[in-house]
């Protein structure tokens, strides 16, 4: 019997625990990736239901019903029903005159000061606004619900104990003992806050909106589809399909690739230098706040825009040119409508991270107080993230909710973005 016979099964055992390690190594890596992948879900699921658990009590907000005697001899002496002597009413002293009737017994200064905190300073402009809309209301008692103060609204809300010792709480016994009156007859209720979506900016939790930073993102997001997408689709074009093979194209391309790993400051500091101090464009505008993005969002496009050109066969390449097609016509005529499934989703996949930027618009100004809403890119506005910059770093707990439920609102945007995004490559792509 040879050595080789010999040596057979030992080989074979051999053989047989060399596998068996590499299959405990692969189940313990495949073990790590599924533990790591574990990880992340949890953390994600820890955010979100942070964010949801403190944000969704902004979607809510605490009304008080007022019956509000609309004097003529006070708002309007001299009968003419003119708006700008409507404007010029005392609305406040009204609001706070009913107040005064619905508790009679607050007779001393800090009691009736106590008292009117109980509803927003909003609600005298909230009465203005019926009165414009309608002067007929003149003479007449109406029944207008305005929103309380934010700290009535956190007791309301159950943020503000009643358990926890008077000085160290933003609500008086006074205040909740009123706050339970109004309740007990109906008239202090906690429903949907449809301010939150139709209001600007303000300096009271209670009235600021978000309607002012979605319309900024959206005229934002505007220009930087009119920039971005043409002009990235024309240049991935070019540089696959027509641009020579050279160093400077190597160049081109290399400094594409970098420009896409840029800090998005830095964009911004080339439209805070370029835009606004060499060309004077409006400051705090959309315009300029869409110009920079598109800059920063052009080299995402162009990469994805040549990578979807890289993704058509050569085979329709060739049989266009091989009937006669120029390559104008080749590009335009077929490879241009097959690769536009994955342009569309680089482009918005690259605004889908413009919509989340916040330091490029902060150095062109767009972190103004603006409250306002913008009715064209040149309008001064803010931007969604730049306002959720704005909340986080105020102080009254009422900004906290509003803040978490800002963030809300711009995770769904970006989720049903990127959502977009692949439900246009699924239904669009064509597999070769």
């Amino acid at each position: 019997m040879s050595d080789a016979t010999l040596n057979r099964p030992a080989t074979a055992d051999a053989v047989r625990r060399s596998l068996g390690r590499r299959y405990a190594a692969e189940q313990r890596f495949r073990a790590y990736g599924m533990v790591a992948i574990g990880i992340a879900l949890v953390m994600l699921l820890i955010l979100f239901a942070t964010i949801a658990a403190n944000g969704w009590s902004a979607f809510r907000q605490t009304y008080i019903q007022l019956d509000l005697p609309l004097v003529e001899a006070e708002i309007d002496p001299d009968r003419t029903r003119d708006p700008a002597v409507l404007s010029r009413a005392n609305y406040e002293g009204l609001v706070k005159q009913t107040l005064r009737g619905m508790f009679p017994d607050v007779t001393k200064r800090r009691d009736r000061r106590e008292l009117y905190d109980l509803v927003s300073s909003g609600a005298a402009f909230d009465l203005r606004d019926e009165v414009l809309a309608d002067p007929s209301l003149v003479g007449r008692t109406l029944q207008l619900w305005v929103p309380a103060s934010d700290d009535v609204d956190m007791y309301m809300k159950g943020y503000i104990s009643a358990d926890v010792p008077e000085d160290e709480r933003r609500v008086s016994d006074r205040q909740i003992a009123r706050i339970e009156a109004l309740r007990a007859d109906g008239r202090a209720e906690t429903g949907f806050n449809l301010r939150f979506f139709m209001s600007g900016d303000s300096r009271e939790p209670e009235l600021a909106g978000i309607a002012g930073a979605l319309l900024g993102s959206l005229w934002t997001m505007l220009v930087v589809l009119l920039l971005s997408f043409p002009l990235g689709v024309m240049a991935a074009i070019y540089l696959e399909e027509f641009a020579p093979r050279n160093r400077w194209t190597d160049l081109i391309e290399v400094n594409i690739n970098n420009l896409a790993a840029v800090p998005s400051i830095v964009f911004g500091l080339l439209g805070l230098a370029v835009f606004l101090n060499f060309f004077g464009l409006p400051r705090s505008a959309p315009l300029v706040g869409g110009m920079v993005l598109a800059l920063m969002t052009l080299p995402t496009v162009i990469i994805a825009g040549r990578a979807a050109l890289q993704a058509v066969p050569p085979s329709i390449r060739e049989a266009a040119l091989g009937l006669g097609a120029s390559r104008m016509q080749m590009v335009g005529g077929h490879v241009l409508p097959l690769a536009m499934p994955g342009m569309l989703t680089g482009a918005i996949i690259g605004m889908a991270r413009a919509l989340g930027e916040t330091a490029p618009l902060l150095m062109i100004g767009m972190v103004a107080f603006i409250v306002d809403l913008p009715k064209g890119p040149t309008d001064a506005a803010t931007a969604l993230p730049v306002q959720i910059f704005l909340w986080a770093d105020s102080p009254e707990r009422a900004f906290v909710e509003r803040t978490s439920a800002a963030t809300i609102v711009l995770l769904v945007f970006l989720i049903c973005m990127n959502l977009g995004a692949v439900l246009l490559r699924r239904k669009f792509e064509r597999r070769w």
